[in-house]
């Protein structure tokens, strides 16, 4: 492991729960990393709130300041470079990136997605999910490409749909698991145990979820 502790940046569009189990696990010791910054594309997100009451920089990025989505990804890449940012965690950014954002982060940016991809991406995971009458149901945790929801899976939890689930009480439980995955995924980049080669992704030790 590197003498200093990864800076990460979070993208985040909503209540920041998975920033805040970030912040917990650093904050206990077990993962060893920094949010150098967090980016919300909605003035009011939670995330941000969240971000504030930790003394972490946090900035809103209105999308509609920039004439296009090439243009607001170029923002959000000069702040997170501004902040040495060298993982960007999306956790529930709510907007396509494009290769503007991307390139100057190769195989750097991994987002945590509401069910067992390629499954139910996009919107409503947790509505898809009980639509469709699956039994299992769970979260991914993934490098990000220029697709929605589509990049090389790094690792999945799997969430049992119990008859009488709803859309919350389901999302509810595999919340549970996303806090409890996404900080230990974050580990083991930061301990340079995960590369991605292509469409595949190398985990050294394998990795205990």
């Amino acid at each position: 492991m590197a003498d200093s502790p990864l800076v990460i940046g979070v993208l985040a569009s909503g209540r920041g729960s998975n920033l805040q189990s970030i912040l917990n696990a650093i904050q206990s010791g077990a993962l060893k990393a920094r949010v150098g910054v967090v980016v919300s594309d909605k003035r009011d997100a939670e995330a941000l709130v969240k971000a504030r009451a930790h003394h972490l920089p946090a900035f809103f990025l209105d999308p509609r300041a920039y004439p296009d989505r090439e243009g607001y990804d170029e923002a959000v890449v000069q702040t997170l470079s501004a902040h040495q940012v060298e993982l960007v965690v999306l956790a529930g950014f709510m907007r396509l990136v494009t290769k503007k954002f991307l390139d100057p982060f190769q195989n750097k940016v991994i987002n945590i997605h509401p069910s067992l991809l390629p499954a139910f991406p996009g919107l409503n995971a947790h509505r898809q999910a009980l639509t469709h009458g699956v039994k299992v149901s769970g979260c991914t945790v993934h490098f990000v490409d220029s697709e929605m929801d589509h990049g090389p899976i790094i690792a999945q939890v799997c969430v049992p749909v119990l008859e009488g689930d709803t859309e919350s009480s389901l999302a509810d439980r595999i919340l549970a698991e996303e806090h409890r995955v996404l900080p230990r995924v974050i580990q083991y980049y930061a301990d340079g145990k995960i590369k991605c080669e292509g469409r595949k992704v190398l985990i050294e030790d394998g990795l205990s979820i």
